[in-house]
């Protein structure tokens, strides 16, 4: 960064985006991506009795269009969550990832870890977000400018 990028006093500050809404839009983007790789799981154990769950999904094509829409939704609501009700629907949506144990048991392992990464995303984010807003109440000076 050089001399002439830095901000000079009075410079409009930013505000930053809310820590609630990055951590818990990661989370459903990376539940997004292991919901395509325990589909290529599934796939690949199609055929043989290995680590097969109690349900059996009939063809290939089934599978990649449920894959599918759950990947689709996880990526539309990662995109959502700072909207009315993307909070519910992103907690709605931890519920078809669980069931994909049914498919494939160590997915109850993998999707309760994600569960934890989802109520962590949501406390600790609404947490940050909240002794920012002290900080800036406390330090005028250096809150962003919401006027900009």
């Amino acid at each position: 960064m050089s001399k002439d990028d830095r901000p000079r006093p009075g410079d409009p500050i930013k505000p930053k985006k809310p820590a609630k809404v990055q951590f818990a839009s990661t989370v459903l983007q990376l539940e997004a991506f292991v919901v395509l790789l325990a589909a290529m799981a599934l796939y690949g154990l199609r055929d043989s009795a290995f680590e097969r769950g109690p349900f059996v999904v009939p063809t290939p094509a089934v599978l990649w269009i449920i894959a599918g829409v759950l990947f689709a939704t996880l990526i539309v609501l990662s995109r959502m969550v700072s909207r009315p009700g993307g909070y519910l629907a992103g907690s709605v949506v931890q519920v078809p990832v669980i069931a994909m144990g049914l498919l494939l048991p160590m997915m109850f392992v993998v999707a309760g870890i994600f569960v934890a990464m989802w109520v962590v995303a949501l406390r600790l984010g609404a947490r940050i977000d909240r002794e920012r807003a002290e900080y800036d109440a406390t330090h005028p000076e250096t809150a962003p400018n919401v006027d900009s």
